[in-house]
């Protein structure tokens, strides 16, 4: 194998790592809590989904996981899970780690994390929003 194939998969990141702009993340992490999944319409195609938030961590750090329709099914607390090819968004300008469609979440049997950090939560600190809710005069 030369050294310019390209793995099959990147080394996980640290939830400490992350930013605002931060795509293809590889993380491993804990299910802290998950929220009461709770009813939206798409905007896009006025379609019905399930959507809950999940806080998610490893010993550096936690951010919440948008988790949409099946996936919220698929993890529990105290699971370990690994993300792959997530990426981060700002939603009411903090952040959220996403699955999305091209991303995937595999629960994990053995945890490399024993305690996660809930003092440094990412998601708790605000961004601001470039073209959000920007006036025009």
């Amino acid at each position: 194998m030369s050294s310019e194939e390209p793995s099959k998969s990147k080394e996980p990141m640290k939830v400490k790592e992350l930013t605002p702009n931060s795509r293809e993340v590889n993380v491993i992490v804990k299910v802290v809590s998950i929220s009461q999944p709770r009813d939206v319409t798409s905007r896009r195609d006025l379609s019905r989904h399930r959507v809950a938030d999940a806080l998610i961590g490893d010993e550096t750090g936690c951010l919440y996981l948008t988790l949409w329709d099946e996936k919220i099914d698929e993890i529990a607390e105290g699971k370990t899970i690994r993300i792959e090819n997530g990426y981060i968004n700002l939603f009411r300008g903090s952040m959220r780690l996403n699955i999305g469609r091209y991303g995937s979440l595999e629960s994990l049997e053995e945890s490399p994390i024993s305690e996660v950090n809930t003092e440094n939560n990412l998601s708790d600190k605000e961004y601001e929003q470039w073209g959000y809710r920007r006036r025009r005069y």
